[in-house]
């Protein structure tokens, strides 16, 4: 039995993850806490982007506590007496003032239950000072910072309008890693013109960065994006789910197996979505990955050493 998970999983789970540090189910709640992005401010933003990391703008004016109250109060009928993590999700979450920061992250963390924060951002929009108030807000409390990669290939940052370099990605996990805090890196799966070498390589150089978790996507092409513009005028190949499942079961072995899978298929919504149309049966999905990790009787990290 693969040793960090609970429930007869190949890889290593969040659930694990969260039971082990604190004996309870966790769950995370995703916010919105009105910021903007500097990909936005200085371009379109990335291709695939519709609006930020989600879709929230329904959320746009509503206060935080009020957010995280109408999720947790859905999530309580079915896990009882849970704790829970704030997931400052939609756009780029350390993109303002240090004093802005506080008021919104400390809001939640006040409330009762709330075990720790998890803050999606990208690389290039972390200041000195944040820096310094992500180190502080590490020792009073469980902290995530999620960074936004999506391919290791600067060819493909370019291709997606990403806005920054693969250098300053590093760099950034660098210091969050100097600083003692936890990192996150979301990856995304199929982006226009990649091989599957493009992303098994992806996987490889977090290897040696030293994350904690990770956020594996599949493309997904919604509507009015510049991604939809480009597949309408000049289609390229997307994956199909048996050559997702194909990938990431192998992205699975090389991954050092301490690292965490936060996420292992994405769930776009059903009105937004273009294509692929199988994404949206995401339990189908994430239940064929654990048939062809059994069929081909591998677990998390069995590559590992090879790829180092």
């Amino acid at each position: 039995m693969f040793p960090y998970s609970l429930d007869n999983k190949r890889y290593h789970t969040l659930n694990y993850h969260y039971r082990s540090l604190f004996h309870n189910k966790v769950f995370k709640v995703s916010l919105n806490a009105n910021f903007t992005c500097p990909n936005f401010q200085n371009g379109n933003g990335c291709i695939f982007c519709l609006h930020g990391s989600n879709d929230y703008d329904s959320k746009n004016n509503q206060d935080l506590v009020r957010q995280f109250y109408e999720v947790k109060n859905v999530m309580e009928k079915k896990w009882p007496n849970s704790f829970y993590i704030g997931y400052f999700q939609a756009n780029t979450n350390t993109y303002a003032p240090v004093s802005v920061l506080k008021e919104k992250y400390e809001a939640i963390l006040r409330l009762e239950n709330v075990v720790g924060l998890s803050i999606a951002t990208r690389s290039d929009a972390i200041s000195e000072e944040c820096y310094d108030y992500l180190e502080e807000l590490n020792k009073k409390t469980f902290l995530t910072v999620e960074l936004g990669l999506q391919s290791a290939k600067e060819e493909t940052l370019e291709r997606i309008h990403r806005g920054h370099t693969l250098e300053n990605f590093v760099e950034a996990v660098a210091i969050l890693k100097k600083r003692n805090i936890s990192v996150v890196v979301h990856i995304i799966n199929g982006l226009p013109y990649e091989t599957k070498e493009d992303m098994l390589n992806t996987v490889k150089f977090l290897n040696n960065l030293g994350i904690d978790g990770i956020k594996i996507h599949m493309l997904h092409i919604l509507k009015g994006t510049e991604l939809a513009t480009m597949y309408e005028e000049k289609p390229f190949p997307l994956l199909t789910k048996e050559e997702y499942i194909d990938i990431v079961v192998e992205q699975l072995e090389y991954l050092d197996p301490k690292i965490v899978i936060h996420r292992i298929t994405g769930d776009p919504k059903v009105e937004n979505l273009i294509a692929p149309s199988w994404l949206v049966k995401k339990f189908c999905v994430l239940n064929d990955i654990d048939k062809e990790m059994v069929k081909r009787n591998i677990y998390q990290g069995d590559k590992c050493k090879k790829s180092m």
